[in-house]
């Protein structure tokens, strides 16, 4: 593991794809690179400036110049701390534009993902992509790339005039060097493993959390707050104790790098000293400029290499959360749009479904649907039927392309459903599904999903239709009554209402309903009835109902068994054949005799 993701930081691909991202904002990135160089050339004029004040004009008492020079000095520092501030800012704010950009098409790509990739892959781990990996590939403009060129060129330019004022004290001061080296190359695979140890912590947490919250009602019914609680301090420590190494890391390097600094001040106190007293007393004097001089130098020279490889670390976690990030990207199971056939703009006018030898599996292994065939004439009722696992809600999702058919067809209007944009073909459906989702808003802004086109007088208007008006002003706020997240605020059969207004007010040609009359008291279910007569009239409607006195009226009924249509007719003729309808619909209605006394 450690081995591959070193690679990845060389992946020279990888990285002109991440810094392709900055092309929009090339002034502030060319910027920051000239910034780099400038503060690169400046960071060793102070020192020689020093050197030369010292061996120059205090030797020979050249006040004037000694006053002027020491302007040019402090306007050096005040050039250098705005430079510093202006490349500090440049880079954070790329990174800051690069993530707002890289957010914006990560989310519109999973928008676009079909929903197989939702059932296979966490939520909390497309959260941790969209968020925690992406504020990573931020930190390769702020603290990785740009910043790690800026302190390579630092670092080239102060050895240059180190090796120019004095090659041999040069030598001298490097002799502790490899000893940073080294140093330097354990601390950079120590805290790299401890990074990578601290994402999958992440992800785990993001994971573990994101699920947990959404089935707390789960955990809390049957009683396993423990067993939770100790599966999370589990996972919690882990991320902790990846931490933890991280820091011993940190606590141990940067003490090394002041004694390979103490050290290097030593060596050149040393060889100065030595060589004033061998020497006579004006290469002594000069050797005293140098000294000063190379203080700042070595200074200026360690600041860097302390923090270089915490710098590489930072570009190394940017490169491989930019490589789970683009593999997110790059998914290609979205839907597919033929090159020919396709029809622009196209949208569903009557609504005529017809299933062609439909084969489908949600994985190669293992068929859902097998050679599913019927015709739902435009405006007529179908109503599926079967038992759990029978392939009723694979169905209602091929419908509206949810998922991708392994064999057959699936046409809308004699159209292959694939020939249309998916936008249009679902803006023909309404979908009320048995468990409805409310966003956290007001009830106008779950019923339009914060359509602009859609004002409140034609919420109220859909509403009234459905007969739901006055149960909506009874609520506190009437139509702005925030209905909080997943609708917590209101009971299942009140979302239903919520989700028939919906459908409505979008008029969908065709409708489908999936146990939307399920687990609901005997009056809700009543004004549901009303809501779907009502819904349903002049539309091309798909029901799912356990519940067979709910579909008696279709004009035509699937039973399903395993995948395939077992029988298929009216309520009448399914009851005639004495079949597996028959059987179903006894199990629902055969009322018990009481006992004998």
């Amino acid at each position: 593991m450690g081995k591959q993701n070193s690679k990845r930081i060389f992946d020279v691909q990888l990285l002109n794809r991440v810094l392709r991202y900055a092309k929009p904002y090339r002034s502030r990135y060319y910027s920051s690179i000239a910034l780099s160089l400038a503060l690169a050339v400046l960071a060793p004029v102070r020192p020689w400036l020093i050197n030369k004040t010292v061996n120059q004009y205090i030797q020979h008492h050249l006040v004037q110049m000694l006053i002027t020079i020491t302007v040019v000095q402090i306007s050096l520092l005040i050039l250098e701390s705005v430079f510093r501030f202006l490349f500090t800012y440049f880079t954070s704010w790329l990174g800051q534009q690069v993530v707002k950009d890289l957010r914006i098409q990560v989310f519109d790509k999973i928008l676009h993902l079909n929903s197989r990739q939702f059932d296979q892959t966490p939520v909390g781990t497309l959260t941790t992509r969209t968020i925690n990996d992406i504020e990573s590939i931020s930190e390769i403009f702020a603290e990785g790339f740009i910043p790690i060129l800026a302190d390579i060129l630092s670092i080239v330019a102060v050895l240059i005039t180190m090796f120019v004022l004095n090659w041999k004290l040069t030598l001298v001061c490097l002799l502790s060097f490899p000893f940073l080296l080294i140093a330097t190359y354990f601390f950079k695979e120590s805290v790299n493993q401890s990074f990578q140890r601290v994402r999958n912590a992440v992800a785990a947490l993001n994971t573990f959390v994101q699920e947990h919250i959404q089935g707390m009602q789960v955990v809390q019914a049957f009683g396993a707050e423990e067993k939770e609680y100790q599966k999370f301090g589990t996972i919690n420590r882990e991320h902790r104790n990846a931490n933890i190494k991280a820091i011993f890391a940190y606590s141990v390097f940067f003490p090394v790098v002041e004694i390979i600094l103490a050290v290097s001040m030593g060596l050149l106190v040393w060889y100065g000293s030595h060589s004033s007293l061998m020497n006579h007393q004006t290469e002594g004097a000069k050797m005293a400029g140098e000294m000063m001089a190379f203080m700042l130098l070595l200074t200026m020279l360690f600041r860097p290499l302390r923090f270089i490889a915490d710098k590489f670390n930072v570009l190394q976690m940017g490169m491989i959360a930019s490589d789970r990030v683009f593999k997110v990207l790059d998914n290609p199971d979205v839907l597919q749009v033929p090159e020919t056939g396709y029809l622009k703009g196209k949208t569903i006018e009557a609504g005529k479904i017809e299933f062609q030898h439909v084969w489908f599996a949600y994985t190669d292994s293992s068929w859902v649907l097998k050679n599913i065939s019927f015709k739902a004439e435009a405006g007529t009722t179908v109503a599926l039927v079967g038992h759990t696992g029978s392939g009723k809600t694979s169905i209602i999702s091929l419908i509206n392309r949810l998922y991708e058919i392994q064999k057959g067809a699936i046409l809308i209007d004699g159209v292959p459903i694939a020939h249309y944009e998916p936008e249009l073909l679902r803006s023909g459906i309404g979908v009320v599904l048995q468990d409805v989702f409310l966003f956290s808003g007001s009830i106008v802004d779950n019923i339009t999903l914060r359509n602009p086109a859609i004002d409140k007088e034609q919420v109220i208007h859909a509403a009234r239709l459905m007969g739901m008006h006055e149960f909506i002003m009874k609520l506190p706020g009437g139509y702005d009554f925030n209905v909080m997240e997943r609708g917590a605020t209101l009971s299942q059969g009140q979302r239903q209402l919520l989700s028939f207004i919906r459908a409505l007010l979008y008029n969908p040609s065709i409708l489908i309903l999936d146990e939307a009359s399920s687990a609901v008291d005997t009056e809700t279910e009543q004004l549901l009835q009303k809501a779907i007569d009502t819904l349903i009239r002049g539309r091309t409607s798909v029901v799912i109902a356990h519940r067979l006195s709910t579909i008696r009226k279709a004009d035509q009924i699937l039973v399903l068994e395993q995948g395939e249509i077992r029988e298929q007719g009216t309520h009448t003729d399914l009851l005639e054949k004495n079949g597996l309808y028959a059987r179903l619909h006894r199990l629902q209605f055969e009322t018990i005799r009481p006992a004998k006394d």
